[in-house]
């Protein structure tokens, strides 16, 4: 098994990617204006001021503009008013502030105790003893990583396997079908070796979009070998403990519910209106002219023009990039849009 792992230190924004085997696994993204106390590890004093026993648990003010939920455990026995540690289990969400884990007792006014960890730290923990790779290299891979986060399936020639993952209000569906190609037979070895696939490959794309809640794998064919198949999805999915799997169907679906834990990448790039953040395209112009830069130090002078809006966020951050960057408001260019130049 091979294993690399990328840190891409943008001003504003720092990324850090996982590749396992030569496919993206991770990407981590913390932004300068990210609300520390809401990153997933963050620990803080809150107090409650809201107790909902339909809900079992309560709301908890964190010192922040939004309010955390405290789900209660069967032996937790809190008031509003009282005062408490916690720590953030799920970052926000669907409009929604952090989910969070009781610690216990807390004193004195709400309040962030310790941030969670940075991508740094993350990336040593998941790859321990890897050198993060940095530079233009590291650009590059955060990037190829986002655009294949977005993707909604693949293809996979030398099965046929044609794997579809969509996520919708409810879970989050994966469909595993064969199609024709070249060679692939269609028998019952052929269709375990493809189910066998898509479930790491769905597995995978899941964790790359950042998703959790519950899911439906529709595999290949009835009549399924349910102890076969479970096998291989905790294989897929990992030996997390929060992971709960459930039989598969007479369908052949196979249903397993996986934890909240990172705020969704579609929500981290996106607005509720499903279009680029105007911070995010921001992000996406440093980053490009960052690159750039990188890429060729001989030049000695790049120039980025973008949209009056766009450019008004970015200067801040195109400064931090040195004095061979320049930023150049222009009417012109679409919002979303961007043209380097060398000059």
């Amino acid at each position: 098994m091979s294993l690399e792992v990328f840190l891409d230190d943008t001003p504003g924004e720092v990324r850090g990617v996982v590749v396992r085997d030569g496919r993206f696994e991770h990407l981590l993204i913390q932004r300068e204006d990210d609300v520390p106390g809401y990153r997933l590890g963050a620990r803080s004093i809150g107090r409650i001021v809201d107790v909902h026993p339909g809900l079992k648990g309560g709301f908890v003010d964190l010192g922040t503009l939004e309010q955390g939920f405290l789900p209660f455990r069967g032996q937790d026995r809190l008031t509003a008013g009282q005062k408490v540690e916690v720590e953030v289990s799920a970052e926000p969400r669907e409009g929604k502030g952090p989910t969070l884990r009781l610690i216990g007792a807390g004193a004195g006014e709400p309040r962030l105790l310790a941030p969670g960890p940075t991508v740094a730290e993350i990336l040593a923990r998941l790859a321990p003893g890897v050198t993060p790779i940095t530079g233009a290299a590291a650009i590059q891979a955060s990037r190829a990583a986002e655009e294949e986060a977005l993707w909604p399936g693949e293809l996979f020639m030398d099965t046929g396997l044609d794997l579809r993952v969509e996520r919708t209000r409810a879970l989050i569906a994966v469909d595993l079908d064969l199609s024709p190609a070249p060679g692939v037979a269609f028998g019952a070895a052929a269709r375990t070796r493809a189910n066998r696939q898509g479930l790491h490959a769905a597995a995978r794309m899941i964790r790359l979009k950042r998703w959790g809640g519950l899911v439906a794998i529709d595999l290949i064919g009835t009549g399924q070998d349910g102890e076969s198949a479970m096998t291989a999805a905790k294989a897929a999915f990992g030996d997390d403990p929060d992971v709960v799997f459930g039989p598969v169907s007479r369908f052949g679906v196979l249903q397993l519910a996986l934890p909240w834990r990172r705020t969704p990448l579609e929500e981290v790039l996106n607005g509720p209106d499903q279009r680029r953040r105007p911070g995010q395209r921001a992000q996406d112009i440093v980053r490009s002219l960052g690159f750039a830069l990188l890429s060729d130090t001989t030049i000695a002078r790049l120039t980025v023009r973008a949209a009056s809006e766009d450019a008004r966020l970015a200067a801040p951050l195109v400064a931090r990039l040195g004095p061979r960057a320049h930023l150049v408001s222009d009417p012109a260019v679409a919002p979303g849009a961007f043209v380097i130049e060398d000059r």
